[in-house]
């Protein structure tokens, strides 16, 4: 058996059934070992966007996301997308052909010190130079990325090891997640537990593991045991996060905050007195010690209880332990008005000929609400938040707390395959079309139709509002883009184009995209405005 056969053998045993790649000279081995296993590959038009795509399918699949790429520079090419894995919380892994072992320096065909390169975006990085150990390092690995805090661990692959073969016994192999320790002890647990009960107006906070899409029931139960408000946060703006309303002014009026797998790290302003005041208790949860020490750092004395443990079985652990909570229906209440408050009013008219960002969004959430089951992706950028914003859906995936823009065209095509009988919607501003627009020539190979909505304001416009902002409408450099008809590049490539300027024209367009059944771009030229925001005070 050849040590790429080892390979796929154990990513089978792994149940990875989707593998998303891009073909070259080192990896054709793992190529080869595919046929016949029943794990079916995407094949990419560039590194980062399968990258991307493992993201997406480990965030709405629970299983290990996996991307194939080959040596150096596609190595290189995929380095980007693992810092957003990161960020979301995302477990991927990240499979790269390598140079052959034997060759190792003497120049060998795109040698590089791969597990250099990629070691700080990973929770692992290792590179296989034994056949005999492919089964168990790829087990490691997945078990890795899966266990604590999840998220993107590497392999490098030499293709000498690819080729090499030996009679590997069938070895148990284990892919659990693994937590130490998984749950904290029982006086851990009672002293979470009876300061909820002693608080007036606590708050939980979730990171992006244990988010509304991936975790729903898990969040719906703990908020009923403990009669506590529960949010989670997954984005870079984090107290700024337009999609939480008026989040800043719930955590202002909170006696208690259990960051439960939540860092407390920049989108928390890093618990400072400035934001939350010095007399709020903080206790943190979570499943890696430096999280904990950098809770301590950040809270000081406001930090009452610091806990290493799993937040998964955390929660369930609250969520079952014995007791009646408080009747904090009023707070509860008040939090989620919160949540929904928005800095904007309704859509302009359809009097008004001018389309802005939040037009266009009660047009596309018209088209969400026709469907039965729909996922929402958003970008990041000024336009991707007004999405964040004002749009719901069944599910939702976005860009992250890495703050990355470009992956939301790769996440719909993974979001497709995650959900075959989902209507997905991909919002993204017309900065972003750039980074990986053939990808709906893949989508249009694989026959994966979605609908894609650009707002187009002709301008990076995150960039442009901060030079109006710091530098005056005199000062504008280099942010500026064209009115390209991106809706006919999609429709060159065999997908679905609509170009729409008119607000009266939305429906009709959105919606014949949506009954396309192609791969869908609706390139809508709106106004270009800066992101909603929600007064903090």
């Amino acid at each position: 058996m050849r040590g790429a056969d080892l390979l796929v053998q154990t990513l089978v045993k792994a149940g990875v059934s989707r593998i998303f790649t891009l073909s070259g000279n080192q990896i054709m081995p793992v190529y080869d070992a595919l046929i016949d296993t029943g794990i079916a590959i995407v094949h990419t038009r560039h590194e980062a966007s399968a990258v991307f795509m493992a993201d997406c399918w480990a965030q709405l699949t629970g299983e290990i996301g996996v991307a194939l790429v080959t040596a150096a520079p596609g190595f290189g090419n995929a380095l980007g997308p693992l810092y957003t894995a990161t960020g979301s919380e995302s477990p991927v892994l990240l499979l790269s052909g390598d140079a052959p072992v034997a060759q190792d320096g003497r120049g060998a065909f795109q040698e590089l010190d791969q597990v250099a390169v990629s070691a700080p975006l990973t929770k692992l990085a290792s590179r296989l130079t034994s056949v005999e150990n492919v089964a168990v390092e790829t087990a490691n690995a997945i078990r890795v990325a899966r266990s604590d805090r999840p998220g993107p661990v590497h392999l490098a692959l030499p293709f000498d090891v690819l080729k090499a073969t030996v009679n590997a016994p069938d070895v148990e192999l284990d892919f659990s997640a693994q937590s130490a320790p998984s749950l904290p002890g029982q006086a851990e647990l009672a002293a979470i537990t009876d300061a909820f009960a002693a608080a007036a107006a606590p708050v939980i906070l979730t990171g992006p593991a244990l988010n509304g899409t991936r975790a729903t029931d898990q969040l719906e139960a703990l908020e009923k045991a403990l009669n506590v408000p529960v949010i989670a946060m997954e984005s870079p703006r984090g107290l700024n996060d337009p999609s939480l309303g008026a989040i800043a002014q719930i955590l202002a009026k909170s006696d208690l905050i259990l960051c439960l797998g939540k860092r407390v790290d920049f989108t928390l302003s890093f618990g400072s007195d400035e934001k939350f005041g010095p007399q709020r208790k903080w206790i943190v949860v979570d499943a890696e010690q430096s999280a904990c020490e950098m809770a301590s750092r950040n809270l000081a004395d406001k930090l009452i209880r610091a806990v290493q443990a799993e937040p998964g079985a955390v929660a369930k652990a609250l969520s079952t332990a014995p007791g009646t909570p408080p009747d904090r229906s009023s707070w509860i209440d008040a939090a989620k008005n919160l949540i929904r408050v928005r800095s904007y009013t309704a859509p302009p008219t359809s009097d008004d000929k001018e389309i802005t960002s939040l037009t266009l969004c009660a047009a596309v959430q018209r088209q969400i609400e026709s469907t039965p089951q729909s996922v929402l992706i958003c970008d990041g950028g000024e336009f991707g938040q007004w999405a964040q914003a004002a749009l719901e859906a069944d599910e939702r995936v976005i860009n992250g707390t890495a703050g990355a823009i470009g992956g939301v065209l790769c996440y719909a095509l993974a979001a497709r395959c995650a959900r075959p009988d989902a209507a997905i919607f991909a919002l993204m501003g017309d900065g972003t079309v750039g980074f990986q627009f053939a990808e709906f020539e893949t989508a249009v190979r694989e026959k994966l139709p979605f609908v894609v909505v650009i707002g187009n304001d002709r301008c990076w416009n995150a960039e442009h509002q901060i030079q109006l902002r710091d530098y005056g409408p005199e000062r504008l450099i280099g942010c500026q883009l064209s009115d390209a008809r991106y809706d006919l590049a999609v429709v060159g490539l065999g997908g679905h184009g609509e170009y729409v300027t008119d607000p009266n024209e939305l429906d009709d367009a959105l919606s014949r995209a949506l009954h396309s059944g192609l791969p869908a771009c609706v390139n809508v030229r709106i106004k270009g405005l800066p992101a909603p925001t929600v007064s903090t005070k």
